[in-house]
């Protein structure tokens, strides 16, 4: 009969009291990374200086790379080995400055099993709340229960106690009151144009791509912009789209 090395699966330490871990998901492209960082580093000071306001301490859940300019996470390979050092059960923010690809940490995420927090940077030049919403729509697709919190800078109020009603419960819920069904749409030109457009979708099909306005908007200032262009800026690899927060 064969015997067999059984593997054995990691144990990370326990979670530290009162403690805090991020991560934070980059883009794919090195140039974007590296142009977003020190709007990342703020982020994350900003933010570690709202928990620690709040009587809570801050371990980031890995390094910042020297030789690559930056400390984002920016492969699935890199989040797999970043998860197996984390607490399984700590509370966890992941902390968005920059378009993120979502498996950098979707793997992760899913079998974590504390409390879950995405915050960006509520700004008009650089992406976090973008790649939020990406990662949000990617955790709620694999089933996992999250909650999202967005600041300039973490020191308002709404923030603050954001972060407060989550480090004391594990949830935050959001005011959605003020959304509302779709009201039946008048007979007039522009709704018979809307309806003839949605059927021309359904049966003749084009490629839109779920995320890929949000994408070209951390890429190219327009859309009309070259391929040669867009290859060789490195700047525009976070610029402001038109309809961005502002």
């Amino acid at each position: 009969m064969t015997a067999y090395t059984l593997p054995t699966p990691s144990r990370p330490a326990p979670a530290e009291p009162r403690t805090v871990y991020t991560v934070a998901s980059g883009d794919l492209r090195p140039a974007a990374n590296v142009t977003c960082w020190p709007t990342q580093e703020k982020l994350e000071q900003d933010l570690t200086a709202a928990l620690t306001d709040l009587g809570w301490q801050v371990r980031r859940g890995h390094d910042h790379d020297a030789a690559k300019g930056h400390g984002f996470i920016d492969s699935q390979r890199a989040g797999i080995e970043v998860f197996k050092t984390l607490p399984k059960d700590a509370l966890l923010i992941v902390v968005e400055g920059v378009w993120q690809y979502s498996h950098h940490v979707l793997a992760g995420l899913r079998d974590h099993r504390g409390p879950i927090l995405v915050v960006a940077n509520w700004s008009g030049e650089f992406p976090g709340l973008v790649g939020l919403l990406n990662l949000a729509g990617s955790l709620t697709k694999a089933g996992r229960q999250y909650s999202v919190l967005w600041s300039a800078d973490f020191t308002d109020d709404w923030a603050r106690d954001g972060l407060r009603t989550w480090l004391d419960t594990g949830v935050l819920t959001h005011d959605t009151s003020h959304v509302h069904p779709l009201p039946p749409l008048p007979e007039d030109p522009e709704t018979e144009l809307g309806v003839a457009l949605a059927r021309q979708l359904r049966e003749e099909k084009a490629i839109i791509g779920v995320f890929d306005r949000a994408a070209w908007a951390c890429t190219t200032p327009s859309s009309t912009t070259s391929s040669s262009t867009r290859s060789a800026s490195t700047r525009s690899a976070c610029r402001r789209a038109p309809w961005s927060p502002r």
